[in-house]
């Protein structure tokens, strides 16, 4: 009696075989949508990638010997660059903590969280290029207008990602400073922030990264930095000048991978 009692768990499970339908309904969908978007999305011209890439290699041929003449005004402007990105993300990182908190089912009521997520909705789907034209229009031509271009849209991105750290947050010592009598601030700052500051600060190394190169596609609109003269240099057919300022910009944003995963090993 206790081995047929034992052996009855091995056989499928009731909730097995709808967990199996809404998988295959998941994945069913997924090549719908794929099958759907493959015309529009011109997916067809696949094999021209390999009947063309003579065209590809002749274009990129120009960028074969790149021209370092200038590497010390390429620096000075890459410096530049990193600034915007470095400011951009502080100040999103100091605005997102509240708006993060305040977008977390477990933290605020709808009538808070409902606004802030649609807010936050709102600097997210906008791409930074749309806020830098905004604010080129507002401030003029320069950083400046870069880094709030960052600003708006990286608050978007990381209080979505603070939220959801919030949210999967172990509740009992949020409770138990609560039947101390602990004040909903209190509750934020010593059972909620403990819990998450680790993975905030990944998500803000991370997006320091993403900004430096975004930062780098805001100075074709003229946001200042080495986008700027990058863009320039294409426009009058500098190749050589291109390529080097390329060059210097993926070591850029190599270095600051390194670095950035070194003090998450130190953090986290």
């Amino acid at each position: 009696m206790t081995t047929a009692t034992q052996s009855q768990p091995a056989a499928a499970r009731p909730g097995d075989s709808g967990r199996m339908f809404y998988n295959g309904l998941i994945w069913a969908v997924i090549v719908a949508l794929l099958v759907w978007s493959w015309g529009p999305a011109q997916m067809w011209r696949i094999p021209m990638l390999g009947s063309n890439a003579g065209n590809m290699a002749e274009y990129a041929s120009g960028f074969a010997s790149p021209d370092f003449s200038h590497w010390r005004f390429y620096l000075e402007e890459m410096i530049v660059t990193i600034q915007i990105a470095i400011w951009g993300t502080f100040l999103a990182v100091v605005f997102s903590v509240p708006f993060g908190i305040l977008s977390a089912h477990n933290m605020a009521p709808g009538w808070v969280l409902q606004p802030v997520r649609r807010l936050m909705d709102l600097f997210r789907a906008i791409h930074e290029i749309v806020f830098a034209v905004l604010f080129v229009v507002a401030v003029g031509l320069g950083p400046f207008a870069g880094v709030m271009a960052l600003f708006i849209h990286t608050t978007g991105v990381l209080a979505k990602l603070f939220s959801e750290a919030v949210e999967a947050i172990d509740p009992r010592p949020v409770e138990a400073l609560r039947t101390t009598g602990a004040s909903r601030v209190q509750q934020v700052i010593f059972g909620v922030i403990p819990q998450v500051i680790p993975l905030w600060i990944s998500f803000s190394l991370y997006r320091l990264e993403s900004n430096i190169r975004s930062a780098t596609v805001l100075g074709l609109i003229g946001a200042g930095g080495i986008g700027q003269v990058m863009f320039e240099n294409i426009r009058g057919f500098y190749y050589e000048e291109s390529a080097a300022i390329l060059i210097i910009v993926v070591l850029t944003v190599s270095l600051m991978d390194l670095l950035s995963q070194q003090i998450r090993r130190r953090v986290i």
